[in-house]
Formats: structure tokens, C-alpha cells, sequence
């Protein structure tokens, strides 16, 4: 298992300190009889079911953290590294093209660059977030990633009609450093509207977004032309909200707001429209939107 952990390292690119890093958590683990015992009783119980509770092992790993004198967010990281040697072994077996594997995958080296830029640490404070991509639900095509849901309202649109709790797909916006730009994001939506065809049968392809980039307020704080604005035009905004605190701006500034709207980073236009609304006392928000495929 070292040498899959050391190779998958090297082809998603961590860096060299966050590798070594990686490593000294893997051979702590190994070292110490009473962990490597429970690490090896959760590798062969996801070998045995696609399906088992990831999210419940995850609370065991990290109660794993204290004992090896390491941090929970590194060892949560390490783990589902381990993990997904098997994960791809699952891919192969339904056949599944395992390009789509190697960019789910790459979800874990987007976790690891937000959790260094928050926390100054290697690692992922969203250990919870993945079951998805290991139980084989969620699926990274091109620029974004997507997975199967229910409609949370009423949709109509060009005649088309559907009722909350029909199937339809939700779309998830990753941190992965790129413009979240048209042509990228045409691409992933034409990729998902074909991989999830068999599943949603004579079903019209309609995708949902639940997220900040929904937020109705970006149409007053950003250029018309900008990428975010382009995206939230693809979607019929069905609810929205505020937030009641500041707590989700490290989405966007890759830091925990600590009270001071002066500390905020002003380095893009969206940087300094949400400093300028923060600092303006405006709280921020989110949408959640439908968007017919056609």
C-alpha cells in the first residue's frame, strides 16, 4: 500500500513536503499495531462492499489522530488516498471509463489545496464529502462534477413539467483552479447529460445547482460578462437565501473570515465585490436553480 500511496501522489502532483508528509502519517500508522489493525479492518470492509458506511470510518480514523500525534484533517486525506486503490478496481468492474476515476479523484488534491490555504494544513477538513465518489454516485465530468437527485420543487419550462421528487442531476462547482468558463462548462454538461441517459430513461435531462454561485446578488457585485454571472444564466432560479454569518466566505477567499471585512483578500473582482459587501455590513447568500438540458 506505500507504493500506491507514493505513486498516486506523484501522478495528481502534491507537492514534495505535503508527500513527505502523506508518508510519515502512513508509516506512523503502520508502526502502531493497535491503528494499523483498525486501518486494515476498514480497507477490507470497503473491499468487500461498494456501498459501506465511508463516512462512519472516517469518525474512526480520526479518532486515530491523537494516539499517532498527527492531525485529523492529514490522516482523513491519507486514508481515502488508501481508499481509492479500490475505488478504481470498482470502476473497472462496471466498466466504467477510468478517466472519469482519475478526475474524481483529483477532488482529493482540490480538498488538500483549500485545506492548506485555510488551515495551513495538509489535508481535508471535508472528509465527509466523498462518499459520494467512492460508493460511485458522484462523477467528475470535465470542468464539473455531478450526481443524481431529487427535484426539490416544481419545474416548468418550454412545456416540459416536473414535479419535486422527480430524478435529475446535480451539478457541483469544485476549487480546481481553472475558469469556470462556457466552453468548459458546456463540455461537462453534455458529458453528464450522456453518462446519466440510461438511468434517466425518456426523463427530460434537467440539471440542479444548489450553491453560492446562485447567489441573485452577484447580477449587482460582478460584470455582466464575467464567468460566474454566465454560469448562473444557465439556471431558472427556483429558491434563495441568505446566510445568517459570514462563515462560508473561505469558499471564496480561501481563509476563515475573522471579523475584520479589512483582512479580506482584494486581489479579483470577485474578491473586492464581497470585501466591498462584507465591509458594507450586506450579508451574502445562495440560490438553487434548475436548468432544462436541451
Amino acid at each position: 500500500m506505500r507504493t500506491y500511496v507514493e505513486e498516486f501522489l506523484k501522478e495528481y502532483g502534491y507537492s514534495k513536503k505535503d508527500c513527505e508528509i502523506l508518508l510519515q502519517n502512513y508509516d506512523a500508522v503502520c508502526k502502531n499495531a493497535e491503528a494499523h489493525a483498525v486501518w486494515e479492518a476498514l480497507l477490507e470492509a470497503y473491499d468487500k462492499d461498494l456501498h459501506f458506511d465511508l463516512n462512519g470510518s472516517i469518525d474512526r480514523v480520526v479518532a486515530l489522530a491523537e494516539p499517532l500525534k498527527t492531525h485529523a484533517y492529514t490522516l482523513t486525506l491519507l486514508y481515502l488516498i488508501c481508499q481509492s486503490r479500490r475505488t478504481r478496481a470498482y470502476y473497472e468492474e462496471k466498466g466504467i471509463d477510468l478517466e472519469i476515476y482519475r478526475n474524481s479523484m483529483y477532488d482529493l488534491y482540490y480538498k488538500n489545496e483549500e485545506c492548506r490555504e485555510v488551515y495551513g494544513i495538509c489535508g481535508t477538513f471535508v472528509g465527509k464529502w466523498f462518499f459520494r465518489f467512492y460508493d460511485l454516485t458522484r462523477f467528475a465530468l470535465g470542468r464539473l462534477q455531478f450526481e443524481l437527485t431529487d427535484l426539490r420543487k416544481d419545474y416548468e419550462k418550454n412545456g416540459i413539467k416536473l414535479s419535486a421528487g422527480a430524478k435529475v442531476i446535480n451539478v457541483h462547482s469544485p476549487r480546481t483552479g481553472t475558469p469556470l468558463d462556457r466552453a468548459s462548462c458546456d463540455a461537462a454538461f453534455a458529458q453528464a447529460a450522456a453518462f446519466f441517459q440510461k438511468e434517466l430513461g425518456e426523463s427530460p435531462t434537467v440539471f440542479v445547482c444548489h450553491s453560492w454561485l446562485l447567489f441573485s446578488a452577484h447580477r449587482n457585485m460582478l460584470k455582466p460578462n464575467s464567468n460566474i454571472i454566465g454560469f448562473m444564466d444557465r439556471f431558472d432560479l427556483l429558491e434563495s437565501g441568505e446566510y445568517e454569518d459570514y462563515n462560508e466566505l473561505w469558499r471564496i477567499f480561501d481563509r476563515r473570515y475573522n471579523g475584520d471585512p479589512d483582512t479580506l483578500g482584494r486581489n479579483s473582482s470577485l474578491h473586492r465585490a464581497y470585501a466591498d459587501r462584507v465591509k458594507a455590513g450586506e450579508k451574502t447568500g445562495w440560490g438553487y436553480g434548475a436548468y432544462l438540458y436541451q
